[in-house]
Formats: C-alpha cells, structure tokens, sequence
C-alpha cells in the first residue's frame, strides 16, 4: 500500500503574499458558507461575495467549487497535522494510547469548532452526501509517517494498513456520535477510544 500523494486541487499556486492572503480568504469564506448553506447550494459567486473578491479570483485558483472544497480538506489536513504534533510535544513519555488520544481529541476538537469541517473534514466524503466515500488514504499515511517517528518503528506496509482501518473506524464512529448529539455523544466516543486501543494493542504493543 504505496503512500498517496497530497490533493493538487489548485490551477496555480500563490506566489506573492497579496495573492497567498486572498486565497486564505477564499478558504475561509468557503468554510463558513459550507456550514451556513451546505454544500449543494455552496457556489463559487457566492464564495467570491462573501471573501470580498472578484469572481475571477476565485476561478484564477479553482475550476470549481469542488476543488475548491477539495483545498479546503487539504488544508485542514495540514491544520490537523499541525495541532497533532504539537499535541505529541507535549506527551512526553505517554507511548502510543497518549498518541492517539492525541489523535482523537484534535480530529474531535476540529469537528467542533472548525468552520465546514463537518461537512468536508479531510475530503474522504467530497462532495458531500455521495454514496460511495473515498477511502481515509490520505489521512493515514500522515498519521502513519508523523507516528512512526514518534513510536520508534518503520512506516511500512503493515502499519499503513492498521492505521488506514483505524482511521476509517474511528471517522465512522465519529460521524455517527454527531449525529447522535451536536457535539457528539460522549458516550459514544468514549467506546470509539476504547476500540481503537483494543485493535491498536494488537500491533504496536
């Protein structure tokens, strides 16, 4: 199981500071709009409306609005990695279950608080409502290489795997304890935590 390689959604990649700010502006107001009008009514005029540019801006970096939607799950990914290493920094000797509480808790807490996040999150679901969901690939190879590192052990084949089913469990199960409660049922994710260290233990004790 080969690595997949990060979304490539933008048509071209800011390069002065003026252009990278109004793309964090595209993003921005596409996040919010996604939470305010869901992703079927979500347009790019309407994302241009509320960023405060030219509709050309938003297409002189996205063909349409679902490699729009695509950049925004890229981005938060990178977000999410961010808050996870960070997260581990803090750990100290905690070995893997404070690892991957770490995981959790930062995936939760982004669902929470993050604009549009719970519709797009890391882009498995794009667009939103489709019956058949991409695979976690993306999201597992990130964990896998940030962890393995952190776990003192190769990001080979096998690993990949494992955390490729973790992840797709523990996305199942937190979409379904938000649906439960709006801010997801504690009981819920408490069994979710308690599976994944269950299957995990298999592996990396």
């Amino acid at each position: 199981m080969k690595p997949v390689p990060p979304a490539t959604s933008l048509r071209r990649a800011p390069v002065q500071r003026r252009s990278a700010e109004r793309l964090t502006r595209i993003l921005d107001a596409c996040a919010d709009l996604l939470d305010e009008v869901g992703y079927d009514a979500l347009s790019t005029r309407a994302v241009a409306l509320r960023a405060g540019v030219p509709i050309g801006s938003v297409y002189r970096f996205f063909g349409n609005k679902r490699a729009m939607a695509d950049a925004l799950a890229q981005r938060n990914l990178e977000r999410y990695t961010e808050r996870v290493t960070e997260r581990l920094r803090g750990t100290g000797e905690g070995g893997w279950r404070a690892a991957v509480d770490a995981v959790l808790d930062e995936y939760l807490a982004m669902k929470r608080t993050a604009p549009g996040f719970t519709l797009v999150d890391f882009g498995n679901q794009i667009p939103v409502g489709s019956r058949y969901a991409e695979p976690n690939h993306r999201v597992a190879d990130r964990l896998t290489d940030l962890l393995s590192g952190y776990l003192d052990r190769a990001p080979d084949e096998d690993l990949r795997r494992t955390f490729l089913v973790a992840v797709e469990t523990a996305d199942t199960l937190v979409h379904l304890a938000f649906r439960v409660a709006p801010e997801g049922d504690e009981k819920i994710i408490e069994e979710t935590r308690e599976l994944l260290r269950a299957y995990l233990a298999r592996v990396l004790d």
